[in-house]
């Protein structure tokens, strides 16, 4: 029969918790009255209660036992005991029974035992050491787990190294990285001799580990691996481990991978790059399209004045061709800042790489040799063309740079009917196939996959923005098509670019050389631009046309000679200073709202232009300007 039970056994206690098993109860009642005090003191008479209560009570810190018990001798129940708790084990017996003392050290694994009669200051001694003992031990398993946990779980390669610089303890990550088959394969050995000779970077880890002990300071570095297109960065922290006297004695190592990080940090930088690149190409492209509008309207106005002198004619048709080759460098370099919107329309493909010539010749090179193997049948295709003549000059860009020595870029065109695709951005349809393909070194398999992630590169530093091929795979995506790329290193890449099957018409380019149309009446015209060479030369069109013109060079004038006088058209610049073109026509439209209005530019998208103003983009030919001009006109009669 068991006696001093507690009423809250099953509870937590902040004390110790004895448990006493003695088969004379007056022996309880005294190890109880000696002990409760300062712990709480289970007891019970019977060796086979004791084992159930130790099973239930996992908070037991010490147990007291006797030796002599019927049924189950002291040393048996504490080998019994120390199967299933971790408790401290003070046998008490008599002095005759050092059979048993050594019988429990062996099978109970006791820490101590206590004669009979006890000594009172002796026994609570003993149990105060076993007590402390069992907290001790149960605080170094509880940091023992919390270590385990942490080193087997955390997504961080984790080392504690001793002052030598030899692993004491690593996570399995760790282990991976340094390529070991194991944790324990590592321990006792350095970085350099775990990864083998000739390792740079294990024989740099060694010497930061040194350098670390040594200062006594924690230390963090960025340690970058693997070939550049496909490197990744860690970020190293070495924190020295101090004794009780301040020595350092060990080291914390915690390698965690940035590279995710990195890559973002990299990306927002070259984001800011393009950005500032492409405000700055918008306000060159805004520059040259009025430097261009100025010189192909004085060309235009100045040609039907030399029709009779052969020679100077031809010269001034050479200078005419050069500006509106300038025209559309500068339109692809407004496409290329992102500062166009896709305009589709129906394209006759092979007609859009013909176009091609001079820009590809001037941009890869005389070290490259471009060839064209095109379908006479090739389908139209409802695209961009400006977008797709920078992505094909993209992807022949990329072919250049992969033939540092020479070669070939072979652009072709064919029609595919797909029937069914592994591809899940290929659907089933009529496909018309544009093939850009080089002899140059081609993509290893590892960054195949990587090569239209935004702002990914395998050119050096300086060399690349990452964003061309991603350019290309958002063209396609946003055309209905998909894109792919066949590649093997030393043999080529080819990149196939599916654009879908449109089944009307292509659509036709107005002339640049269409007459203008006749003025539909007599008419006076406003003309607003703060470039007098501009102004002037719109002024000399309408004049021209038969209208009659007047100039102002600003918003604000314009404004004052439209309250003195009538006009019945207005034709002004978007960008000025002062008051815009735009804020210009907000202001016609509040106190004259029947006057027509038409904003000339040429850069249409720096500002959000209304859908229901009427726009014109610099450099215009006279017809052009004609054409609309009558339209509006009209509209007003």
């Amino acid at each position: 029969m068991s006696v001093g039970m507690t009423t809250n056994a099953t509870k937590p206690t902040l004390r110790g918790t004895i448990l006493a098993v003695d088969d004379e109860p007056d022996i309880l009642v005294a190890l109880e009255d000696l002990l409760e005090d300062e712990y709480r003191v289970l007891t019970t008479s019977r060796p086979a209660e004791a084992l159930e209560m130790i099973a239930a009570e996992p908070d037991i810190d010490v147990i007291l036992s006797d030796q002599r018990m019927p049924g189950l001798t002291g040393d048996a129940l504490l080998a019994q005991a120390r199967e299933i708790s971790d408790a401290q084990a003070i046998l008490l017996t008599g002095y005759a029974d050092i059979s048993a003392v050594v019988s429990a050290l062996n099978r109970g694994g006791i820490t101590g035992y206590v004669t009979k009669p006890w000594d009172p200051s002796l026994l609570r001694n003993a149990v105060r050491a076993a007590h402390e003992r069992h907290r001790l031990a149960r605080e170094l398993a509880t940091e023992r787990a919390l270590l385990r946990g942490l080193l087997d779980h955390s997504g961080d390669a984790i080392a504690f190294k001793d002052a030598q610089g030899r692993f004491l303890r690593l996570n399995a990550r760790m282990a991976t990285r340094l390529g070991a088959p194991s944790s324990e394969a590592c321990l006792g050995r350095r970085e350099a001799e775990v990864a083998g000779p000739g390792s740079e970077a294990a024989e740099a880890a060694v010497a930061a580990d040194l350098a670390a002990i040594a200062s006594g300071a924690p230390t963090e570095t960025m340690v970058a691996s693997g070939p550049e297109a496909a490197q990744t960065w860690s970020q190293v922290t070495r924190v020295p481990i101090r004794d009780a006297a301040g020595a350092v004695v060990n080291l914390a190592v915690i390698e965690r991978d940035v590279t995710e990080q990195r890559l973002l940090e990299m990306r927002l930088r070259q984001a800011d790059k393009m950005q500032a690149l492409g405000t700055l190409a918008g306000g060159v492209a805004h520059d040259f399209n009025n430097l261009l509008t100025a010189i192909l309207g004085s060309l235009e106005l100045a040609l039907p004045k030399v029709a009779g002198d052969a020679r100077l004619s031809r010269l001034m048709t050479n200078a005419t061709q050069a500006a509106q080759r300038g025209a559309a460098l500068t339109k692809r370099l407004l496409t290329f800042s992102h500062r166009r919107d896709l305009q589709a329309r129906v394209v006759d493909l092979n007609a859009v790489i013909r176009g091609m010539d001079d820009l590809l010749g001037r941009s890869l090179g005389g070290f490259v040799q471009v060839e064209r193997a095109l379908d006479d049948d090739v389908w139209p295709a409802r695209v961009d063309p400006d977008q797709l003549e920078l992505a094909i000059l993209n992807l022949c860009i990329n072919g250049r740079d992969a033939m540092p020595e020479g070669g070939v870029v072979a652009l072709s065109t064919r029609n595919e009917v797909v029937r069914a695709s592994a591809d899940p951005n290929l659907k089933p349809g009529d496909y018309a196939v544009i093939a850009i393909r080089d002899t140059g070194t081609g993509i290893p398999p590892e960054i195949l996959g990587r090569v239209f992630e935004p702002f990914f590169t395998t050119k050096g530093v300086g060399q690349g923005t990452g964003l061309g091929l991603a350019m290309v795979f958002g063209l396609v995506q946003q055309s209905g098509g998909t894109i792919r790329i066949d590649s093997e290193v030393g043999h080529g890449t080819t990149v196939l670019l599916y654009l879908p099957r449109s089944h009307e018409a292509v659509e036709p380019v107005q002339a640049a050389g269409a007459a203008p149309a006749p003025a539909p009446r007599r008419a006076r015209v406003l003309v607003v631009d703060d470039d007098p060479q501009v102004r002037h030369v719109t002024a000399s069109f309408l004049n021209g046309f038969g209208y009659d013109e007047a100039e102002v060079p600003s918003g604000e004038a314009a404004l004052e000679r439209l309250a003195a006088e009538p006009f019945d058209l207005v034709v002004a610049d978007l960008a000025m200073p002062g008051m815009s073109g735009l804020d210009l026509a907000e202001a016609v439209r509040t106190h004259w709202p029947a006057l027509p209005f038409l904003l000339v530019t040429g850069h249409a998208e720096a500002a959000r232009i209304p859908a229901d103003f009427s726009v014109l983009e610099k450099p215009f030919p006279s017809a052009d300007l004609a054409a609309r001009v009558a339209a509006l006109l009209t509209q007003d009669v």
